[in-house]
């Protein structure tokens, strides 16, 4: 029996870094940090298979607030925003709100 290979985490995430804002049927995000750390990921999302996630918060919604996404980029994401590379420092800061 073959096993399916998993798509790349890069292909998961797509251009959501830092900084970058997107939207879908669900809002419109700005992504504040990426953890690709798979142990730190699985803890913000519960789910143990988690390999990384983003933190976003819903910039349609005045009282947004940041909540990590675990969901792979899709054809129904739109960037709207594209972001910087590096996401370790804001990514810490959530780390240790969390």
């Amino acid at each position: 029996m073959k096993s399916i290979p998993l798509p790349s985490a890069d292909d998961e995430i797509g251009p959501r870094r830092p900084g970058a804002i997107y939207q879908n049927v669900d809002g419109r995000f700005e992504v504040l940090a990426l953890i690709r750390d798979p142990l730190r990921a699985a803890a913000l999302l519960g789910r143990a298979g988690a390999r990384w996630t983003v933190i976003v918060r819903d910039t349609l919604r005045p009282d947004g607030q940041p909540f990590p996404v675990g969901s792979a980029w899709t054809d129904s994401d739109y960037l709207i925003r594209p972001g910087k590379a590096d996401s370790s420092s804001i990514a810490g800061a959530f780390a240790r709100a969390a």
